[in-house]
């Protein structure tokens, strides 16, 4: 399938073949569903802690007598029904994170490259780099494709130091490298703006099947 070319500048300047098998797919939504969920749990820091009334740091002396009171029996303050006691079930340190087979990632990125061709939100840019890092290059870029303060992607050829350098002050701005893709920047993305040679590596990368 045949895509528009365009230079930097937001000028058509030719066009570029993307891989059906990569760009053309039958859109599998519960794979993404799957790949936005696995990103979003490897996230979790699962740091939350709370205290059993064995843990709490309270008296252990009886509030009141067994007997005689009327109340319920009481033996200590540490009780999870007590002002201060432990917690009952409270969360503990865990690791929330978890493998997600290989095709049903591979397929939840295609799906959501398929999509942006579709929506018509991804386009393809000629190669650049930034010779200084400098912002306003970046910001100039930015600007051409209209997609100053939307949520864009930007998919590099490989890992451009000063690319993500130019491209790290700019808020809306997510730099992805083409076999390091993330299912949450390309779901919510409103603009997925593809580097040329990135293109021909996203055919070979995700079409080998």
């Amino acid at each position: 399938m045949e895509q528009k070319l365009f230079s930097t500048t937001g000028k058509e300047i030719g066009t570029v073949q993307l891989n059906e098998n990569v760009f053309g797919v039958v859109v599998s939504t519960g794979s993404i569903y799957h790949a936005v969920r696995n990103e979003a749990a490897n996230r979790r820091v699962g740091t939350a802690c709370t205290k059993t009334r064995a843990e709490v740091n309270y008296s252990n002396t009886k509030p009141y007598k067994q007997k005689g009171t009327g109340n319920a029996r009481r033996g200590d303050k540490k009780s999870p029904i007590s002002v201060g006691g432990g917690t009952i079930f409270g969360p503990k340190p865990r690791d929330y994170s978890y493998t997600l087979p290989k095709k049903v990632k591979r397929l939840a990125m295609k799906s959501l490259l398929t999509l942006a061709v579709e929506e018509e939100r991804l386009v393809v840019v000629e190669d650049f780099t930034s010779e200084n890092g400098k912002t306003k290059d970046m910001a100039a870029i930015m600007k051409a494709f209209e997609t100053v303060d939307q949520r864009t992607v930007l998919i590099m050829k490989d890992d451009d130091v000063m690319i993500r350098r130019a491209a790290r002050n700019i808020p809306y701005l997510h730099v992805l490298a083409y076999d390091k893709l993330s299912a949450k920047e390309l779901l919510y993305g409103r603009k997925i703006i593809v580097l040329k040679t990135a293109a021909s590596n996203l055919n070979d990368f995700y079409g080998e099947n």
